[in-house]
């Protein structure tokens, strides 16, 4: 055959996100880039880290995505459209015009959904470009819609005292963030779960803020915490 030689292909990286056959390549770039963005920052993270750790070439993630501002956009979306999407199903599981029951579960839904979003990307709505740059419209507009129901929800069962001091959109922020407390109680270890009975208290205190009586808390809790498992792949044990 005389000088000719047989030319070799590249050999694959070596994948450090397990590749379980089923799951999509766009869901492991989505994994890996929550790993890194929020273990070494968004800005010292790079698309070839993130290729790199799926075990695929640059190019291949850019067929699935256009940047990094795209998969962060999509990541975050991910910790609040699971509960957006959940909404009208709640008002249509809780009893007509009980509104506490409601907020109650949305909160349930809301904290389960923070607490399952992988490596608790949640921390990373602060960055600066998150409040500003155009490729997260849809991320701010889905936070801004899911602030809203809690804002309905909680003008309908706040007092007279709640409502003269802070308007409906006041209210529904206040909860979101209380709500988004669990961001920060996953800071120290991304992989926390949130006990349930962490979740109740969160529940109650949303409830609490509204100036709702407690006897209504505890008539709401148990009824939403029943409900609880039609939104969640997890069993739910009710409090003693």
């Amino acid at each position: 055959m005389g000088n000719m030689t047989t030319r070799r292909s590249r050999p694959g990286r070596p994948r450090h996100v397990p590749d379980s056959g089923t799951t999509s390549p766009r869901d492991q770039i989505l994994d890996a880039a929550s790993r890194l963005f929020v273990s070494q920052g968004f800005a010292a993270t790079s698309t070839r880290e993130i290729a790199d750790m799926v075990g695929i070439r640059q190019a291949s993630l850019y067929y699935h995505f256009a940047g990094k501002d795209e998969i962060l956009g999509e990541l975050l979306r991910r910790s609040v459209r699971p509960t957006t999407d959940k909404v009208e199903k709640i008002l249509d599981q809780v009893p007509p015009l009980d509104y506490e029951t409601a907020l109650y579960l949305l909160v349930l839904v809301d904290v389960r959904t923070l607490a399952d979003v992988p490596h608790n990307v949640g921390m990373l709505y602060q960055l600066p470009d998150v409040a500003k740059c155009e490729v997260y419209d849809e991320f701010r507009n889905e936070h801004a819609e899911l602030a809203g129901h809690y804002a309905h929800l909680a003008g309908e069962i706040a007092s007279k005292t709640v409502r003269s001091t802070v308007s409906r959109k006041q209210l529904g922020d206040l909860l979101i963030q209380q709500v988004e407390g669990v961001i920060n109680m996953r800071t120290e270890d991304p992989n926390r779960r949130i006990p349930c009975r962490e979740a109740w208290a969160i529940a109650a205190t949303c409830l609490r803020i509204c100036d709702v009586p407690q006897e209504k808390i505890d008539a709401a809790a148990p009824i939403a915490i029943d409900l609880l498992p039609q939104f969640i792949d997890e069993k739910v044990v009710e409090p003693a």
